[in-house]
């Protein structure tokens, strides 16, 4: 490739692709195209508009650094706030000119030069750099129980809420207890008559309280801007220093969080029966910590009823259980995650020698440092495996990630390199690292979560975030192939 402006596609403009299309602008890039399956950005806050939504990363920090955000209405931003948010920024950084929407990418082939993507509805592209901004929490699971197509009234997954079906008063059924199910009970608490909640396994509560940011506050932080970077740096060592240590090594940090979770649960649930229901038979961290002050709160109202019974199945009037009992409900909410092994699935990538990546994945998705593949020229990921998303920032990682692709960028349009592939070498030696430094961490204590992959072993960054921006700092050139 000749010295000059590469084309750049970016397949996703959700959090982690408007972050790298920023960069890209601001470092100078034009030859940039983001294909966006859906009508508008925002990614997951587009996509999950369910009562309760709100960010677990307090709102100062789950921000991009270079577009800071002095109206943040709480601590933790509601999702419909986080969700303006990105459509504003998109508009500020001048970044919709680049987007093409309802633009679903179903196939990239390398053919030795660059990448050539055909869509969904048979529209063409290429792009000398390719860079997966698809995300981990788009691809809504869905429980595998018997007769719930049979179900006579209204039922949907959360990612997929049915604004068109009244709550007020309905008999409403929520099928799982992670943090989506632990929102949404908090918020139908009272609107529905009554609210059944069916948990499969108890989880660990942070009781973090929605605090209101005053009128004084947001304006000072627009008036003096220092302010908002001050802010944003505060939390970003706080969550460094407790959580960032908490989960991936035994410490102060950990301890002191275990035993906040526990306190809790005892203070806030005094009927032992129910208390019994509600406690975890894991230690706090192994599954990502839910942060809640009214999920116990809501549990202890009268038309709240927790099921810890297992469901055998689902009848047009409501739920069965193991214990023969039928729960009659007129609606069912279906707060049961998301495929977090998805990466860019269903969309096909071609690399080397017509390798896909669903052959090089097919015993579970493994990358070089977060960021790259073996085998696929010029290509780049955002929240790649591997990536630290255990109670932190995405947004904090995805700039790190997207800097170290920048930097590649660079000497791609400096006519020094034109194309970068990490060696297999390398990526299986940092596999091998981040195997072995997996014991240590909070993951592996005895849990079933979607964390794990389908060895067993957690596919999560083993360290602190710390060391991953140092890792992503500059490019080990010995680890890749460089033409």
């Amino acid at each position: 490739m000749a010295a000059g402006q590469p084309r750049v596609a970016i397949v996703g403009a959700g959090m982690s692709g408007l972050c790298m299309a920023a960069k890209l602008r601001q470092a100078g890039f034009d030859d940039l195209v983001v294909h966006e399956s859906a009508g508008e950005v925002g990614g997951t806050w587009r996509d999950n508009t369910y009562p309760g939504l709100s960010c677990d990363v307090p709102a100062r920090f789950y921000s991009y650094s270079f577009a800071p955000h002095a109206g943040w209405s709480r601590n933790f931003a509601p999702g419909a706030e986080i969700q303006r948010y990105f459509v504003g920024a998109s508009a500020d950084l001048g970044l919709r000119r680049h987007i093409r929407f309802d633009s679903e990418i179903a196939r990239a082939d390398w053919d030795g030069r660059r990448y050539r993507l055909r869509t969904t509805d048979g529209h063409t592209d290429h792009a000398d750099v390719l860079i997966a901004a698809t995300g981990i929490l788009r691809e809504p699971r869905l429980p595998d129980i018997e007769g719930l197509s049979s179900f006579a009234g209204a039922a949907f997954h959360s990612a997929r809420w049915d604004h068109s079906v009244p709550l007020r008063g309905k008999r409403i059924a929520v099928i799982g207890t992670g943090s989506t199910g632990v929102q949404i009970t908090s918020a139908l608490a009272g609107v529905a008559k009554p609210l059944t909640l069916f948990q499969r396994t108890a989880q660990w509560i942070l009781p973090l309280p929605q605090l209101p940011y005053s009128p004084v506050s947001r304006a000072a932080l627009r008036v003096v801007p220092g302010l908002n970077r001050l802010s944003y740096r505060s939390y970003q060592h706080i969550m460094e220093l407790v959580f960032g240590h908490a989960a991936v090594e035994p410490g102060w940090q950990r301890s002191a969080v275990a035993e906040v979770c526990r306190s809790y649960l005892r203070l806030a649930i005094r009927d032992p029966r129910l208390r019994a229901k509600l406690t975890p038979p894991d230690d706090p961290m192994c599954k990502r910590l839910i942060m809640s002050a009214s999920f116990y709160p809501a549990l202890r109202r009268r038309d709240v009823h927790l099921v810890t019974d297992s469901i055998t199945r689902v009848e047009p009037a409501g739920i069965r259980t193991s214990d023969g009992r039928l729960h009659e409900v007129d609606v069912i909410v279906l707060a049961t995650g998301f495929d977090a092994h998805a990466f860019l699935r269903p969309m096909e990538l071609v690399g080397e020698h017509g390798q896909t990546l669903s052959d090089a994945w097919r015993d579970g998705p493994r990358g070089y440092r977060t960021v790259a593949v073996p085998g696929f020229p010029n290509f780049f990921t955002l929240i790649g495996p591997h990536s630290p998303i255990g109670n932190h920032s995405l947004i904090a990682i995805a700039e790190t990630q997207a800097d170290y692709v920048l930097g590649w960028l660079e000497r791609i349009r400096s006519g020094s390199v034109s194309t970068v592939v990490p060696t297999a070498e390398a990526t299986e030696e940092f596999n091998t690292a981040l195997r072995s430094a997996m014991p240590s961490t909070v993951w592996t204590t005895g849990c079933d979560s979607w964390y794990l992959g389908a060895d067993g072993v957690p596919e999560l960054w083993p360290w602190t975030p710390a060391v991953h921006r140092r890792m992503l700092a500059s490019p080990v050139l010995p680890h890749f192939q460089v033409t």
